[in-house]
Parts: structure tokens; sequence; C-alpha cells
């Protein structure tokens, strides 16, 4: 062969090559752009007893959502032995994942992954209870989690990220990121375009939850304090006090301008203002995700919110309740040396979020006094979502 030959050869493999890379970096910007403006990304982010599991439920009943709750388990469950704060890269990596319906994330931290059901809270997604994951209620029913967990958890675990592509938006509710400086990557990620909803609660009714729950939290109050300090007498006042101190902390960095560009893309809701005003607040919520308020979801969310209900109820189930009165609760239930003690360690927090602090038993018992006080004018100028409650 010639030497001109040889180089026409290698000119035409070159260019070649040139045109295969072309071709592909083509096809992965239109993916990029199909995925920047095809899907919408949400955090609830949020701690644990605050409210975040029935603003959850609020938009996992969306026709056109994909929920996950607590995902992020399987990452503290199978790498018990570090601490919380250690592990809030990998929590943050698992998000990434899931925001892109990449449920291989999962290889990693669960031994079995069978069926649908090996998934931590699974049946709180009414999205896995219709198709494609299950073909026993269609999209647009109101699924409670009950009967999910009897019909639909017999389904493929590939069912997960199948039904995950189907979907135009991307819904995870998590209570394990402690510092929102952990999510820098994701919110600088043009691909994503995530929004965080940040949802808090007074600390004192933070407190009383807590306290009829603690040993279903026993492993995340565990987890979050060192053995020594888990085993201690107020180990439950020692995890209060981070919780609230992460709370502050994250609405403080968001409330800068200078760290990360969340103009639009973060918005604070008061739980004790949500049980107040649901359908007001959920369609605030829902328009900050670019979702559509429907007139099913909308009576399932009166009802939901304004039931009978008043008595304790364990665990995670969302029934139809009293929210307003459940808020309050604790002003009858707690006394007030323990009000005082969480007042005082939550200082910041009842400050930041503007919560009425009680001095005395009268003051905590007598309800025509506020506990919640009108948000400041002055909140998050460069929002739109800053008007007085």
């Amino acid at each position: 062969m010639s030497r001109v030959r040889v180089y026409t050869v290698v000119i035409l493999i070159i260019v070649h090559v040139i045109l295969i890379f072309t071709q592909l970096g083509t096809k992965d910007t239109q993916t990029s752009k199909k995925h920047k403006t095809g899907k919408v990304h949400l955090l609830i982010l949020s701690t644990w007893r605050s409210g975040s599991s029935l603003v959850g439920q609020f938009f996992s009943q969306h026709p056109d959502v994909f929920y996950l709750k607590e995902p992020t388990w399987h990452v503290w469950r199978s790498m018990y032995w570090y601490k919380a704060h250690v592990l809030q890269m990998a929590v943050r990596d698992m998000m990434r994942s899931i925001f892109r319906c990449d449920m291989s994330v999962f290889d990693a931290y669960m031994q079995n992954k069978n069926s649908v059901s090996d998934l931590f809270r699974w049946s709180f997604s009414r999205a896995l209870c219709s198709p494609p994951a299950c073909d026993s209620f269609s999209r647009n029913d109101i699924v409670t989690e009950a009967i999910c967990r009897t019909d639909c958890g017999k389904y493929p675990f590939e069912k997960i990220e199948d039904t995950c592509n189907t979907y135009s938006h991307v819904v995870i509710q998590d209570v394990r990121i402690f510092d929102i400086k952990v999510l820098y990557s994701l919110l600088k990620d043009p691909t994503l375009n995530l929004k965080i909803l940040h949802i808090v609660r007074d600390p004192r009714a933070v407190a009383k939850s807590w306290e009829q729950i603690k040993h279903t939290l026993k492993f995340d109050k565990n987890f979050i304090l060192n053995a020594t300090d888990a085993k201690a007498s107020d180990s439950e006042f020692k995890v209060l006090k981070e919780i609230c101190r992460s709370q502050v902390d994250i609405y403080e960095t968001a409330n800068s301008e200078k760290l990360f560009p969340l103009e639009g893309r973060y918005m604070l809701i008061r739980y004790d203002d949500l049980v107040r005003h649901p359908l007001k607040k959920v369609k605030e919520m829902f328009s900050f995700a670019n979702l559509r308020l429907t007139e099913n979801l909308s009576t399932w969310i009166y009802n939901i919110t304004h039931g009978k209900w008043q008595a304790k109820v364990s665990g995670f189930q969302i029934t139809p309740r009293d929210a307003l009165y459940a808020a309050q609760a604790w002003r009858s239930v707690l006394t007030f040396e323990t009000v005082n003690k969480v007042q005082n360690i939550c200082q910041d927090a009842m400050d930041t979020f503007r919560y009425q602090f009680m001095d005395s038993e009268e003051e905590l018992r007598d309800l025509t006094m506020k506990s919640v006080l009108p948000r400041r004018r002055d909140d998050f100028k460069w929002l739109a979502q800053t008007k007085n409650e």
C-alpha cells in the first residue's frame, strides 16, 4: 500500500472517529436538554416528626408525581458504623441517581432487590401502586399506604425504575441532610434544576411527637448520637438540639445569596401554617413545583386535614384527622418543665422560625395565646414567596 493511501486511510479513520464523538455529543446534549426541560425535581427537606410525611403524601397522590419516602434510609442501615454527618455525601449521591431514575444505586446498599416491597417505605408511593408498577389502581386514584402494601408489593424491583421514567415530576422526601451545602453539586447541576421545599415545625410539637414514637425512632436516634450519648437519660433532648441547629443552619445558608443560586428554587413552609390553611399552602407548594391542584386531590387534602380524630396515633400513618388540633396537642400534653427545656435548647430555632415563647404554666395552657408568630417581611427578599403569613 502506498504512503499516500496509508495517509488517506488514517485521515478517514480520524474523521470517522470525530463524527462518532460529535454525534454522541449531540445526542448527550439533546438528552441533557430533554432531561432539563422534561423533568421537575423536588426535594422535600425536613427532619423527623416535622410534618414532611403529610406534605409528601400531598405530592405522592398527584398523578404527575413519582414519589419516594426516605429512600436514603438504606444508606444509614447498610453503613450503620459511621456517623450521620459522614454519610451525607452518600445520601446526596443516592438522591442524584434517584432523580435521574437510575435505581442501580441501591445495589450498593441492599442485599436483596427481588421485589418492590424490598424498598424502605415503598407503599407510601402512590406511583408504585399504579401502572406500570402495579395494575391494581389507576394514576388518578387516591391510594392509601395500607391498601398499596396489600396489593402491590409483589412486583419486581425493576418496576421502580421503569415507573420513575414515565413521570414528569420526581419528588424525594428526606430527613437525613443536616447541611444544605452538601447539596451544592446537585443545585449547580443544570440538568436537574433542583428545587428544595424545606418543612419546619414548632420544636415543642416535634418533642411531643418524638416522645410518642421514640421506640420506632431508636435506630435514628442512636445514629445521630454516639453510643454514649444515645444511652443518656436526656438523649431525646440532645437529638432535638441537633435537629434544631441543623434546620436553622439550612435556612440561614439558603437565605444567603453568596453560596447558591437559589432564587425561586427554595421555599420554606412552616407545618404550623400548613395545618391552619392547608389548601392555600398546598396550592403555594404545588405552584412552586409546577403542579396543578386537581379537584379530586383538593377534596382528599381537605378531608385528610379536617377529620374528627384527636387521639394519639403511632407510627407514620396518614389518616383523616383534625390537623390543627393535632398541631397544638403539645400544649395540653407536655409539662411546662419540658416545654421550657425545649425552648432553651432550641432558642435559635424558636427565634428564626418565629415561635412564641411560653413563660409560665398559665401561658402554656391558655390556647387563646398564639404559639406561632407572623413571618418577618424581610425573609427572602429575592424570592417570590416572601409575603407575610
